[in-house]
């Protein structure tokens, strides 16, 4: 087997709503696809050649967890995206840190599904 590249990462969610206010409020971003609807949709985000996804269809067998996986959003602007999300009182799991080769803070979505903010450095 040979993998080419990622084709989407998704989260489940628990509320899509709830959800959508904030992926789409909070993190600015742009639904590309919808199916379904109501109580049992899936919403996808196109970001460069990567889609990420969020649904409450699987509602048995996929379950938000804090303990899951994590999706990392690059950022054109580190600082500004860190005070977006600090005016939207969204609290941190892991402060604001650089590293040898980067920027990055740890937040969670509603369901408590965590993503990093991300700012690679150069």
């Amino acid at each position: 087997m040979q993998i080419a590249e990622v084709a989407f990462i998704g989260y489940p969610v628990t509320d899509a709503e709830r959800a959508r206010k904030f992926y789409e409020g909070v993190l600015g971003l742009s639904p590309s696809r919808t199916f379904g609807g109501g109580d049992s949709v899936w919403i996808e985000y196109d970001l460069g050649s990567t889609t990420f996804a969020i649904s409450n269809m699987a509602k048995e067998n996929w379950k938000p967890s804090p303990d899951g996986p994590n999706v990392a959003f690059e950022v054109v602007d580190f600082d500004a995206a860190i005070a977006e999300l600090k005016a939207n009182e969204i609290p941190f799991e892991y402060e604001p840190t650089e590293t040898p080769v980067c920027w990055m803070a740890v937040i969670a979505d509603p369901d408590g599904n965590k993503l990093t903010v991300h700012k690679r450095h150069g």
